[in-house]
């Protein structure tokens, strides 16, 4: 078999037209690239892929050609027997009663061939939410400016968010990834590019609420610099913080306050072996200072009988309880943030970010080798906004290799992001359906589009929603496969829709009864203008001065604020400022509204422009006012006014 005919038969598509129109063809030797990257298939004769079952659909599949009847059927659940039947026809129809979650189907044929692959029960859609419309406030926690932060924006400052957002109507706060980092690479801050989507930020600990911490004098003659800066000094912020957290560590290992240990160890328990092992990772990471794939061969994949001789050291004992310290006060802190947006009465509470993909040399990639490949890329072709495609750096998910795994590092990766949230983002929501790998030492035009289980993972989605009673919009901007979004609409997953991006071929801008009802709306996002920077030429000015095509002429823009002006006064609005715009989005059918702070403050730059690394200030920036006086910064009741058809009580 030719190696594009191989890649055909398994799912991957080497031409495609990209966001320029034109044709591409993967070129013979990254498609190698690709092929050696992914797990094997497994042959499948009888039932072509995973299957899944939906409440209240009919549970009925068709058999492959090749299989031989009578084909006899064993749907398990761990070791207990949920169902068995046989059937004599070229369908099969499954058992109506199944429990939800993901269990283990085994078939075989009149031939002797036999095959075990995943069965999911899901509900019918994930969850709706427990509200009509609402709105809420995205923030950059890292750029929050207060009194008393360390110079990066920290949960404390989360809580103070959520108590201003209660104050003007709001029902939550979104945020980017606060996924877990390198504590070692200081420079390396953005947030979709982690070391694990399965744990948390240390940098967003707010080290003085912890109950054993004292402040030394050297640490307060430090903040004292890094408070006034207008960028965060991640360089400096870094060590300094890490260096409080060992300190409350120790003290709480001397003397712990009263009924912390338990609560410590009742912590350990409930995340167990993931928990000990990202820890131990962390350590070998730090002692061996070189990519996991480089490392002695006992510790190249997870090993708990390593792990266990890791925990026992007395050099090391300490390190893997400091790691886990960490990620407990993390948690413990942002857990309070949403246990506070329900005390507030607010209806979503926090809105988090779940990243694409992850770093290949991190904890996710070495945690989990077979559905994750460190040597592919998630990115994207060509287009008007990146002219010469991207390359995120990030190493995705793969569908064999989540077949084998039975959704499980998926369902891991969502249970993380949800078990504090009212709603989650999936970056790149496209990525369920298809995603776009560039091998390494390719460029990223020379990718190629490989197939995902949509469907599983829709369903994979919808079971975790559920229970975790927590919203899911999927990102889909850019170039959308056909069906895309019926298809991820229909299983209740939300779109994500951004104003600027509204309009029809000629740049008018969209009416608002066009917008459909399950989805968030927003004017723009982190990766592009703000509304002040987008009115004055700013973003197109900053991106030719980096040598970056904008995408779009000044022509265009004025011909823009000119449809923009229209539409508001086609809606009865008169003024074109930010509360304008934020009134229009409000009257929108869509469920969930989310204005940026960066807005609500007229900033004029970007938190991050796509593209650029160390050019411009990316995840850097701080807000211009601190949080002590948002009230004064912000024309409240012109907030109040243009959001009161979807505030709370309004």
């Amino acid at each position: 078999m030719d190696l594009y005919a191989k890649a055909k038969t398994l799912g991957i598509q080497t031409d495609f037209i990209d966001g320029h129109g034109q044709h591409r063809v993967t070129t013979p030797e990254a498609l190698s690239a690709i092929l050696d990257a992914l797990p094997p298939e497994p042959a499948r004769r009888i039932i072509a892929e995973p299957v899944v079952i939906r409440s209240g659909h009919a549970a009925r599949i068709e058999l492959r050609e090749a299989a031989r009847l009578p084909v006899h059927w064993k749907i398990t659940d761990g070791a207990a027997l949920l169902a068995e039947g046989e059937t004599r026809q070229r369908s099969l129809a499954w058992p109506a009663d199944l429990p939800q979650g993901v269990h283990r189907l085994q078939v075989s044929d009149a031939s002797g061939t036999s095959e075990t692959l995943p069965l999911l029960v899901a509900p019918e859609k994930a969850f709706a939410g427990e509200f009509d419309r609402c709105w809420l406030i995205a923030v950059q926690l890292y750029g929050v400016r207060s009194a008393r932060n360390w110079g990066i924006g920290d949960f404390t400052d989360l809580q103070g968010l959520l108590k201003f957002a209660q104050q003007v109507g709001a029902d939550g706060i979104g945020l980017n990834p606060l996924h877990a980092l390198f504590d070692d690479r200081p420079g390396d801050c953005s947030p979709y590019s982690p070391n694990s989507r399965l744990f948390l930020n240390g940098l967003y600990i707010d080290v003085e609420k912890i109950p054993e911490f004292k402040i030394d004098a050297e640490t307060q003659a430090a903040l004292a610099q890094l408070r006034t800066r207008d960028l965060v000094d991640y360089v400096a912020v870094g060590p300094l913080k890490w260096r409080a957290l060992r300190a409350a560590f120790a003290a709480f290992k001397a003397k712990p306050g009263r009924g912390r240990r338990q609560a410590f160890e009742a912590y350990r328990s409930e995340q167990g072996e993931l928990l000990s092992r990202y820890a131990c990772f962390e350590v070998m990471r730090h002692k061996l200072n070189t990519p996991w794939w480089e490392w002695p061969d006992e510790w190249r994949q997870p090993n708990e009988a390593a792990c266990t001789r890791l925990r026992g050291a007395n050099d090391t004992a300490t390190e893997v309880e400091f790691v886990e310290f960490v990620q407990w006060t993390a948690d413990q802190q942002l857990g309070g943030c949403q246990a506070l947006a329900h005390k507030l009465g607010m209806r979503v509470g926090l809105y988090l970010d779940v990243a694409v993909g992850v770093q290949s040399d991190g904890f996710d990639a070495w945690n989990e080798q077979i559905a994750i490949s460190r040597h592919l890329g998630v990115g994207a072709p060509p287009d008007p906004l990146n002219t010469a495609g991207q390359d995120w750096g990030l190493a995705g998910f793969n569908a064999a290799g989540l077949e084998l795994r039975a959704f499980e590092p998926f369902r891991e990766m969502l249970r993380a992001s949800m078990r504090h949230a009212g709603a989650v983002r999936l970056d790149h929501a496209f990525g369920l359906r298809r995603l776009y790998l560039v091998p390494r030492g390719f460029g990223p035009a020379n990718g190629a589009y490989v197939q995902m289980p949509f469907e599983a993972l829709l369903g994979a989605t919808a079971l975790e929603s559920v229970a975790g009673r927590c919203v899911v919009i999927g990102e889909d901007l850019g170039t959308v496969p056909e069906g895309f979004r019926e298809q991820m609409n229909g299983w209740g997953i939300w779109s994500y829709l951004v104003m600027m991006f509204e309009h029809d071929d000629s740049g008018v801008f969209r009416n608002a009864d066009y917008y459909i009802a399950d989805a968030l709306v927003t004017f723009n996002t982190h990766d592009l203008s703000t509304y002040a920077g987008w009115r004055s030429f700013s973003d197109l000015k900053t991106k030719r001065a980096l040598g970056i095509d904008p995408g779009e002429t000044d022509q265009g823009r004025w011909d823009a604020l000119g449809h923009l002006d229209d539409l508001l006064r086609r809606h009865g609005i008169e003024n074109h400022d930010l509360y304008a715009v934020a009134s229009f989005l409000a009257r929108t059918h869509s469920r969930m509204m989310v204005v940026s702070m960066e807005d609500l403050l007229g900033l004029v730059d970007q938190p991050n422009i796509p593209g650029t690394v160390n050019e411009h200030p990316n995840w850097r920036r701080r807000l211009a006012v601190s949080i002590e006086h948002l009230s004064s910064a912000i024309d409240v009741d012109a907030l109040k006014r243009s959001t009161q058809e979807r505030s709370r009580g309004g």
